[in-house]
């Protein structure tokens, strides 16, 4: 497989400074007159002119988009969060359901293009927009596609989502059709895939570049660690150096990407 080497990055949580933290406090303390605490009315889940709550754009989405397609689902514990719901709550297919999780430096936006896509493809799909419950949030948002109909479940999620999706698959009763997992490393804070995926008994597919840091280290490991999965295939690119979401710029990768989703959820 021919790719471009890049010089790889590691993906971490990014840390709130001090001053940061200062200025956020200011901020809050001296917005703007009416103190009902809302937020903005530009479309990120503030309040507009007539005080209603504002559907989240997630930073990318146009008003008519964030209307139609930004919904709240329940995670598991209850709590509301945000997704991006291609066709919107009465869209998409009854046939399979696909939860998308996104990399700690995105948000439901960098799956929106592959979102749309599986969209047409008649999916329904579901991208959470995390607010840090990744487990939480994986299972409420399986329990949401299978309430819609959904006959089948699948569930693929990239760096922290991968991790996130193997964590919570386990979890989920039943469990999943299949799940993916592109450039999960084995422990993402309080998740760990690697305890987890001994106990997922449905199909799993790996994949990672060899010169994304450790990434690829830990898929090898994820795989070779899914000895009840009903099938678990590494898809492991050599003189790659893509991460995660970027695995899938490639015609190829995301081809094989298609054929197991097809594979279970046809």
């Amino acid at each position: 497989m021919t790719a471009v080497l890049r010089a790889p990055v590691l993906r971490v949580p990014g840390i709130l400074s001090a001053a940061a933290l200062l200025a956020a406090v200011s901020l809050t303390g001296c917005g703007g007159g009416d103190g009902d605490g809302g937020g903005d009315a530009d479309g990120h889940g503030g309040r507009s002119a007539t005080g209603a709550v504002a559907p989240d754009d997630f930073g990318c989405l146009t008003s008519e988009e964030a209307k139609a397609a930004s919904l709240p689902f329940k995670s598991a514990d209850g709590t509301e969060t945000g997704a991006y719901v291609p066709g919107g709550e009465g869209g998409g297919g009854t046939g399979a359901g696909i939860v998308l999780a996104h990399q700690s430096d995105g948000t439901a936006c960098q799956w929106k293009d592959k979102a749309d896509e599986l969209y047409r493809a008649g999916y329904r799909v579901l991208a959470v927009n995390s607010a840090g419950q990744e487990v939480s949030e994986i299972v409420g948002a399986a329990g949401y596609l299978r309430g819609k109909g959904a006959k089948k479940l699948l569930l693929m999620g990239a760096s922290k989502g991968g991790t996130a999706v193997l964590t919570a698959a386990p979890a989920v009763r039943p469990q999943p059709d299949a799940v993916i997992a592109l450039s999960a490393p084995t422990v993402y804070s309080a998740m760990n895939a690697l305890d987890a995926v001994p106990k997922l008994t449905a199909p799993v597919l790996y994949m990672a570049a060899e010169y994304d840091e450790s990434f690829g280290e830990d898929a090898k490991a994820l795989n070779k660690a899914s000895t009840k999965a009903s099938e678990h295939k590494l898809i492991y690119i050599r003189g790659a150096g893509e991460h995660g979401v970027a695995l899938l710029d490639s015609v190829e990768n995301w081809a094989t990407v298609q054929a197991f989703l097809k594979k279970y959820g046809s």
